[in-house]
């Protein structure tokens, strides 16, 4: 297997990365915590998506025992250009993981989990067993767990919705990750409105789970684009939403077009609650997962004081 994290962006044009503002800035992981959290993890030879994708959050999420388990291997079927997970040809699944995950979040104490995976396209179901078997152990062994998932979009599977419907998780999350019209180059194995009906089918599946979705932000949309994004997602019925800074891995990744301010995400924020958002978290750090804990306790409260 080739030592080369993406074979594909290997001849693009490097695109230089300029330097991070200072609302941008993280300190690095150094607390007991951390060590701690990273030893579970390891010793369960676990992947998680805040190491893989390289997450700016990762010190933080970690002192607080928070991290986003992601299942079904380390190698990606797709080559998203702003992604840093492995791209290739995946290896076996284990079939332990589910145990091992179980086992992770009892040990770690979690309230609540996020649990991630790459593409599988070469995979019948693509997955979506794999995913249920996770979501079915954690509830076994932690029964008071809430567990939120971010899915692939089963594109071409068609019976993943009806593998998945059999161990709905609390939260239901499918980043549309940008606009419509940056799909070709941001997200050329996937098709916005695949993404956008599969947030709708599940809702209509299960209209009692929380659906979720995010974007990233400075990649040379426009806020009218941004807009009419926020718009679908409310047409398909999606309760929260994040919107958080793109920031490039490398130079081969997509070109970072700007640095978007923190009073643009402010307006991104008022402007979805506007839209009627149940949750909103839209700051230059935000990531899908990025205190998924809290947050849900808070779009729960949201949800019955709007019933009420």
């Amino acid at each position: 297997m080739s030592d080369i994290r993406h074979p594909e962006k290997i001849n693009r044009v490097s695109n230089p990365i300029p330097k991070k503002p200072p609302w941008i800035r993280v300190k690095a992981p150094t607390s007991k915590f951390f060590k701690s959290t990273n030893k579970i993890i390891k010793d369960k030879k676990i992947v998680t998506v805040c190491e893989e994708a390289a997450c700016p959050n990762i010190a933080e999420c970690w002192q607080k025992k928070h991290a986003t388990f992601m299942i079904l291997g380390d190698i990606c079927t797709r080559a998203c250009a702003f992604c840093n997970i492995k791209t290739g040809k995946p290896g076996f699944i284990d079939l332990e993981e589910p145990k091992k995950i179980a086992e992770a979040v009892n040990e770690l104490g979690l309230e609540h989990v996020v649990i991630t995976s790459v593409d599988r396209d070469d995979l019948i179901d693509g997955g979506a067993n794999h995913f249920t078997n996770v979501i079915k152990g954690i509830r076994e062994l932690n029964k008071s767990c809430t567990i939120e998932v971010l899915t692939p979009d089963f594109h071409k599977k068609p019976e993943a919705l009806g593998i998945l419907s059999n161990n709905l998780p609390d939260v239901f999350n499918h980043n549309l990750e940008t606009v419509p019209r940056l799909y070709l180059s941001i997200r050329p194995g996937s098709r916005y409105f695949v993404s956008l009906k599969l947030l709708s089918d599940i809702k209509k599946l299960n209209p009692n789970i929380f659906t979720k979705s995010g974007l990233m932000v400075g990649l040379g949309e426009t806020k009218e684009e941004i807009y009419q994004v926020m718009d679908d997602l409310r047409a398909a019925d999606v309760d929260f939403i994040t919107i958080g800074q793109y920031l490039p891995p490398t130079t081969k990744h997509a070109k970072l077009e700007r640095f978007i301010t923190p009073k643009e995400f402010e307006e991104y924020k008022q402007m979805a609650i506007a839209k009627g958002f149940l949750m909103v978290a839209s700051s230059p750090l935000t990531r899908s997962s990025y205190h998924a804990s809290e947050d849900f306790k808070v779009m729960q409260g949201n949800r019955a004081s709007k019933n009420n």
